[in-house]
């Protein structure tokens, strides 16, 4: 990682690289006067953005001019990679990034054009700025594109020279033409130029054309298949492919992006998450179909405001400062505040809308969790609060889990069983509340039984002596251990104690967060590995699981542990150690012949074993 003898703001920068996503999306880095500078797509957001950090000497001198010159940088999570590289052509044509040399000027997507002329043309352009006329577009895939530009050259017949024609409405009559082309003697032109085709024919075939590239071709496909069928019945077969590769093609163009959407032409999109302090809201610009602006914004409550009542106060602010055109308002909910006349709100619950509300949601989640990490990096106390707060209405529990206590089991294939608890209390560690508990009741390896006995024990004595439960009972383990606990604390204790599970993967390493419904029944908290809440809770995992192995070796080491085999004797803890290993519990060892345990540990002392528990 570089230092601040390269960027005097690494150090702001470091803490927003902790946050970021690894997630498709578009990063952009700000100068000191907060423009952007440089706008870049990522498959892998957290990757990309860190790499420009480490390893400046194998940097070529444009990045590490870049480099120098970041003081902030700003993320967009997206779906798809496509979506990225939309969104990214977006943003550097709206800000003309110094340091993007791609994509730039004529460098850009293409489109399809219909000109604005009397005679329209089909026209393939990157410059957006050289035409007049309406635009289809911008197509990720050119190949796409030109083929289909193709298709609809073979389908209908329109001109495609640079003649410049005129309409003499008054005289019904075209000016500008001379004599017919080449593209009209080999069939690819009626020839309007010389009146062989009229002028409203010839815009009827425009509106044709134009209805293939708003997607309404449903007609025209038909048409294809029938004629691709026909084909097949006379063996044409070769013919039959070709009209088959075309319906293929068109299909293919009727596909819909999140970003590239005809159905979509010119809406916002606002979405909304908050806590007891703060709300956090994110708008997308969409227009034609693309993502043009997305914008994330933190809001302190000043009066315990409602979602709603704060969106009825964001949305004309950022509507007037991005100067939206839109008419349209994709929202979570119907916020009653903003006048009809101001702006048509639509609840999305189905389709493309509900895609982009969707999206909007998970750039404000994104955004949100990067601004609790970065303030519990910065003041630990303030972060940890939001984190509980996020993680009551994660589990739906009542209060806030102020208090948070997790068990663990250790043994050794049962031998030297103990358990352990640990308790959180704001998100930190209360080591004075930790507790050791020695295994006295259950024999040989079973865990199950060992949660069952502690946790019995633990809140038996809380609740005789009246005192204060905790909000949150958290097991290191999974569905099964979660139901022990169950057993304990509802049927047994009829204690009021929310339980959650933490699960492992094949690797020994947290894997899910688990939870009850209201029905009881076990279900999987949605939480990514990049989660700073699931960072808590892999670290109250990891906590404990490490307070039981050192009571577990702490015990073992001092030789505090007594079995009815170190009662034998001549029999000492290395023998019954070596016993209890081999055979898992005293009453496996009960079991054993004398050539077992001979094998095991030896003649003389097999024979002292074996006598004693004969006798």
């Amino acid at each position: 990682m570089i230092d601040q003898s390269i960027n005097k703001n690494i150090e702001h920068i470091k803490l927003k690289l902790k946050t970021i996503p690894e997630t498709p999306g578009v990063y952009q880095y700000l100068d000191d006067s907060g423009k952007v500078i440089y706008v870049g797509k990522a498959r892998n957001l957290q990757r990309r953005v860190t790499s420009y950090f480490n390893r400046y000497d194998d940097h070529t001198p444009k990045i590490k001019m870049l480099v120098r010159h970041i003081c902030d940088l700003r993320i967009t999570v997206v779906a798809s990679e496509v979506d990225a590289l939309l969104l990214e052509n977006n943003l550097i044509k709206q800000y003309q990034p110094r340091y993007n040399s791609m994509l730039k000027d004529d460098k850009t997507y293409p489109y399809l054009c219909i000109t604005d002329e009397d005679y329209p043309q089909l026209l393939f352009t990157r410059d957006r700025t050289r035409l007049k006329g309406q635009f289809f577009g911008p197509y990720p895939n050119q190949r796409i594109l030109r083929e289909l530009q193709d298709i609809i050259r073979k389908l209908f017949s329109y001109r495609k020279c640079k003649k410049k024609l005129t309409w003499d409405s008054q005289h019904q009559r075209v000016i500008g033409g001379d004599r017919p082309c080449m593209n009209h003697q080999i069939g690819l032109c009626k020839a309007p130029c010389v009146g062989l085709e009229s002028h409203d024919e010839y815009m009827e075939t425009i509106g044709r054309i134009r209805k293939i590239l708003r997607g309404d071709f449903g007609e025209i496909l038909d048409a294809m298949k029938k004629e691709m069928m026909d084909l097949a019945d006379q063996l044409r077969y070769e013919e039959a492919e070709i009209m088959r590769r075309k319906i293929r093609l068109l299909e293919e163009y009727q596909y819909k992006s999140t970003v590239v959407n005809t159905n979509v032409r010119d809406v916002d999109v606002y979405s909304i998450i908050s806590d007891s302090k703060l709300a956090y809201v994110n708008m997308m610009r969409i227009k034609n179909g693309s993502i043009i602006y997305s914008f994330s914004t933190e809001i302190k409550k000043q009066l315990d405001e409602s979602d709603s009542e704060i969106l009825a106060t964001i949305i004309p602010a950022l509507h007037e400062k991005t100067e939206s055109t839109a008419r349209e308002a994709i929202v979570p909910f119907v916020v009653e505040d903003i006048p009809e006349d101001y702006l048509k709100q639509t609840v999305a619950t189905r389709g493309d809308r509900k895609q982009l509300m969707e999206l909007s949601e998970r750039n404000v989640r994104s955004y949100q969790h990067q601004c609790i990490h970065q303030r519990l990096l910065v003041n630990p106390d303030e972060g940890r609060g939001q984190l509980m707060e996020r993680l009551q209405k994660e589990l739906h529990l009542k209060r806030i889990p102020v208090h948070i206590e997790c068990f663990d089991n250790s043994n050794i294939q049962g031998a030297f069983p103990v358990a352990a608890m640990v308790r959180f209390t704001d998100g930190k560690p209360n080591r004075s509340e930790y507790r050791k508990f020695n295994i006295k009741t259950v024999e040989g390896p079973d865990d199950y039984a060992s949660m069952a006995e502690v946790i019995y024990r633990r809140y038996k004595r809380l609740s005789d002596e009246g005192k204060e439960l905790p909000d949150l009972l958290i097991v290191d383990g999974g569905a099964g251990q979660m139901e022990v606990a169950r057993h304990v604390i509802v049927d047994q204790l009829q204690l009021d104690i929310p339980i959650a599970g933490l699960a492992k993967d094949d690797r020994h390493r947290t894997n899910e967060l688990l939870c009850y419904d209201p029905d009881w029944q076990i279900v999987v908290v949605g939480l990514k590995p990049t989660d700073q809440l699931f960072h808590l809770m892999e670290q109250i995992q990891n906590e404990v699981h490490r307070f039981a192995i050192t009571f577990h070796r702490d015990k073992r080491s001092k030789g505090t542990f007594r079995t009815q085999l170190t009662d034998i004797p001549g029999i000492g803890e290395k023998t019954a150690r070596d016993l209890l290993l081999r055979f898992g519990s005293v009453k496996e060892v009960k079991l054993q012949t004398l050539d077992d345990l001979t094998k095991a540990i030896g003649p003389s002392k097999a024979k002292t074993v074996f006598d004693f528990f004969k006798k």
